[in-house]
């Protein structure tokens, strides 16, 4: 059978584009459809200009570093200036930048949402394109629970937060994961009076519980009100005011709401039945381990598929499926065995790699924990971010299970105890690495040597060594 394209590629975010520029450069001629806008919510609504209005929030937070959005002492004018900033920061990035990067793709832009036809057909608007391979890279939607009003308010997430005008006086976050916490953080530095209500008994409740209490202290320190615990009963509207009863009877007032309490997947409209793809009760698309749907020349990457809801796990994903697509069986590539491991970009930076300590508890492994403090660590006292840890939870012999950095600069030491993990390195293989010094990255050596002198505690390793260090010349 003939086939229009090679490719198909259903929608472009990171995941999308991986696939359509990766397929592109190999020379296969590539189709992809895009209902909104490249780059998907990574680039336009969801980590890029979250972490310019984290980064702008920072410098108001602290003056005395360099400023990047020109922020002074905080008059309203100039605060309300970053989301003007933030979209023209965006608007050069997709233009000038991101869509050049497609000149060898078949774009179907902002043309209608893609739908199935059959197996090999998707249809947009009246135009229909084949493929040999199809990719589905659709991602997620915000969640909105069901508290009763929350709908009819119309409430912020976080594809509208960064269209506002100016920044609200008071802000009530409904959620305590990573999107929470962040805009939390990055309002209350910008000037607004915020409350975060949380179901758990603490945000981020999924991770590390010391690096969730570090956290918590310094939300609470910058005048975050935090209300852990709590459901949303109603929300309703009093005048301007928005306003949240709790089921333990806290009444909320503000002027926004943001709800950010998870991601919806929902593929109703891509009519997934016609092509043979089935999904699970959760809306997931379900995939093997080769990121195959139960139709196998169809591929579902990135969010959509509910394994890691993740930027770089989509992009990565994109990668694999695509070299999964092309290559025979021995050399097909499982997509769970790669580590992912994330970060939460508030202040102090919580990041986190393999297992966390309840996951290895539950499993009965035997570990060790091995951890140094931001507070101990001269360079970090000297500019000022003694605040925070690394700690790696490791076996008697070395093998490194998960670790957790928190403080600054832990997005990036995170990636090297990633590749540990994925090449299953022992933390003596890290302590045998020169790390470049005084920067935060030589924490990650200390660990190392405190795991090395950990086991210079032993009496008999150290009898050993006194006697064979006695018998030489």
């Amino acid at each position: 059978m003939n086939y229009d394209y090679d490719l198909v590629v259903i929608g472009l975010g990171p995941a999308g584009m991986a696939v359509s520029l990766m397929g592109s450069a190999m020379g296969l001629k590539v189709c992809a459809i895009e209902k909104q806008h490249v780059g998907g919510e990574c680039m336009n609504v969801g980590c890029i200009p979250s972490k310019a209005l984290l980064e702008a929030a920072k410098y108001r937070h602290a003056p005395s570093r360099f400023n990047l959005y020109g922020l002074g002492s905080g008059t309203t004018p100039e605060v309300n200036d970053v989301f003007a900033k933030i979209q023209n920061h965006l608007a050069f990035i997709s233009e000038k930048k991101t869509m050049g990067m497609f000149n060898k793709v078949d774009l179907i832009y902002q043309q209608g949402a893609a739908e199935f036809e059959d197996a090999r057909t998707v249809r947009v608007g009246d135009r229909k394109v084949t493929g040999k391979r199809i990719f589905i890279a659709v991602g997620t939607t915000p969640q909105i629970l069901p508290v009763p009003g929350l709908q009819e308010i119309e409430p912020l997430t976080n594809e509208t937060i960064f269209n506002l005008e100016q920044v609200p006086p008071r802000l009530i976050v409904l959620g305590g994961g990573a999107i929470a916490c962040e805009m939390a953080q990055a309002f209350a530095r910008l000037g607004s009076e915020v409350t975060m209500v949380q179901r758990s008994e603490h945000i981020l409740s999924k991770g590390e519980p010391d690096a969730a209490a570090l956290l918590e202290k310094a939300l609470r320190e910058e005048g975050v009100n935090l209300l852990t615990g709590r459901k949303g009963k109603k929300v309703e509207k009093e005048g301007e005011d928005v306003v949240l009863h709790t089921d333990k009877d806290d009444v909320v007032r503000g002027d926004k709401l943001l709800a950010a309490s998870g991601r919806e997947l929902n593929y109703e409209r891509l009519g997934l039945e016609k092509a043979g793809v089935s999904r699970a009760d959760s809306g997931a698309i379900e995939v093997n381990k080769y990121l195959q749907t139960s139709a196998r020349h169809i591929y579902a990457v990135g969010d959509c598929n509910g394994y890691k809801l993740l930027t770089h796990s989509a992009m990565h994903q994109g990668m694999v499926a695509l070299m999964n697509s092309m290559a025979p069986w021995p050399l097909k590539r499982a997509y769970r065995k790669y580590t992912v491991p994330y970060t939460v970009f508030t202040d102090p930076q919580i990041s986190h790699v393999g297992l966390h300590e309840k996951e290895l508890r539950e499993r009965s492994i035997k570990y060790e924990v091995i951890e140094n403090r931001y507070e101990d660590y001269g360079a970090a006292i000297a500019e000022n971010i003694g605040r925070g840890f690394v700690r790696a939870y490791v076996s008697p012999a070395g093998g490194i299970y998960g670790a957790s950095i928190v403080g600054e600069g832990s997005g990036e030491m995170i990636n090297e105890w990633a590749l540990a993990i994925q090449k299953k390195a022992k933390i003596y293989h890290i302590m045998m690495l020169q790390h470049s010094f005084p920067t935060m990255g030589f924490m990650t050596k200390r660990a190392g040597e405190q795991w090395m002198m950990n086991k210079m505690k032993s009496r008999r390793l150290q009898s050993l060594i006194g006697k064979w260090f006695r018998l030489l010349r």
